[in-house]
């Protein structure tokens, strides 16, 4: 069971297709509006995977001494009905998502 947590730009229902992982949100955390950085580092140690639609978090910050790996998933938009194909592959991405990493799952296409 990995600990994950749910970025802002997520929509909180995804959760619960992430059955047997511990998950929460940026919101539930009481961590909403954190600049990304602080947001990584905040959640470093206390979440194994931070996952997120936010492309730009693999350029922008450095996680490579962080105790977090990033799941990125690529998907039209944030919406369920985009997100719902996406769940197999991120399924089985957590289990190999390992700290200081940034993983991707989805279309890459730009949107």
């Amino acid at each position: 069971m990995a600990r994950l947590l749910l970025d802002e730009n997520m929509p909180r229902l995804f959760s619960r297709w992430l059955t047997g992982h511990d998950v929460r949100t940026v919101q539930q955390m009481g961590w909403a509006g954190l600049r990304n950085g602080t947001l990584l580092r905040r959640a470093a140690g206390e979440f194994d995977v931070l996952i997120t639609l936010d492309r730009g978090i693999p350029f922008q910050q450095s996680i490579a001494n962080l105790r977090i790996a990033v799941l990125l998933i690529h998907a039209p938009s944030n919406k369920l009905d985009d997100l719902e194909p996406i769940v197999e592959a991120a399924m089985a991405a957590i289990p190999q998502c390992r700290p200081g990493t940034v993983s991707s799952v989805g279309d890459a296409r730009p949107r």
